[in-house]
């Protein structure tokens, strides 16, 4: 089967709550409270996929001033663009929402993107089974038909990660490409299992009386996921720009955190399809969402997540050699 290329976005539907202390966000840079909207910095944040509730950070700062109130206009971004992590590195866009396994493939070909926050501190990718097949564990694998949606991204990334876990590689498994349809094909027993997003089809399996196993990528390894990123040069020529991007959305992410009851509301502003969804899917997706994004030290990225994603890269063929991943991300911008 033809693998696609590796700067195509997975799809992130994405998502328990805690109380942590607030970033001490900076609200008044030099061109922020008072200023009107026409000396505001407009930034054009592309995030990859449809207005969906695992952006709710995002609404929340939005919807709070957050952002203006650190000098920045901020419009989101949904066009489905694969080309994002390159027009970051090249500087024709300052900041993009990544996934995190393409960073280092694209520095290795030369693109000078930095992650400058991690936003999952959780890897959301796992593998969902009827609890018939009585899958409890990685090794349980092994001789099993897996259905993916696509041989590449996070999804493959965690697949593959899942697999080493339980000792095995794709030839003890049956692998199957079936697109973003997991449901139907676990639901119609087409597939004995399912390489999925926890914080989606396993809540939408459930909501239609499916129990089903989950293997999450996060309890056996930690990896980089999701996060935003900027470029070399930006970092270089307007640190503050980025300070005050990340300490906003941060801003966000905490409140989402500390009210996610609130944070769902204020996403129906933003989200046209909310208000006819199923309510209680889409508060246990936020909830999922949370549960992954939620640490002591929000937006800080663990060294040994990339160090753990470099060798799953290699081992799959991504990487030709060890880069410096500690050219790759940065925690000099969270508080």
């Amino acid at each position: 089967m033809k693998r696609v290329n590796f700067f195509i976005f997975s799809a992130l539907l994405l998502a328990a709550c805690t109380s942590l202390a607030t970033p001490q966000v900076n609200t008044s840079p030099t061109a922020a409270t008072s200023a009107n909207r026409n000396s505001l910095v407009h930034v054009r944040l592309p995030v990859g996929y449809i207005p969906n509730i695992q952006f709710a950070p995002l609404y929340v700062a939005i919807d709070k001033g957050y952002f203006k109130q650190a000098g920045l206009d901020v419009t989101l971004d949904y066009s489905t663009e694969i080309d994002n992590v390159t027009l970051v590195g090249t500087n024709n866009l300052q900041f993009a929402i990544a996934s995190g396994d393409q960073i280092l493939p694209a520095r290795a070909q030369g693109i000078p993107v930095v992650y400058v926050m991690a936003w999952y501190q959780g890897y959301p990718v796992g593998i969902a089974s009827k609890t018939a097949q009585g899958i409890k564990a990685p090794k349980d694998l092994a001789g099993k038909k897996i259905g993916i949606p696509i041989l590449s991204g996070a999804s493959y990334i965690g697949f593959r990660a899942l697999l080493n876990a339980g000792g095995l590689t794709e030839k003890d498994v049956s692998l199957e490409t079936v697109g973003f349809n997991q449901v139907e094909t676990l639901t119609t027993d087409r597939e004995q299992a399912i390489v999925i997003y926890v914080t989606n089809e396993p809540i939408v399996l459930q909501s239609q009386g499916t129990t089903v196993n989950v293997l999450r990528v996060s309890d056996y390894i930690k990896l980089v996921s999701n996060g935003l990123i900027t470029n070399e040069t930006t970092i270089k020529d307007n640190p503050d720009l980025v300070k005050h991007m990340v300490q906003a959305i941060l801003h966000g992410l905490q409140d989402t955190i500390n009210n996610p009851d609130e944070a769902y509301q204020i996403s129906k502003n933003y989200i046209p399809t909310l208000a006819q969804a199923d309510p209680k899917v889409n508060q246990d997706i936020l909830l999922a969402s949370i549960d992954l994004w939620k640490t002591q030290r929000l937006g800080f990225s663990d060294p040994q997540a990339w160090q753990n994603m470099q060798k799953v890269q290699q081992d799959i063929g991504l990487l030709a050699k060890p880069l410096d991943i500690n050219q790759a991300f940065t925690n000099q911008f969270i508080p």
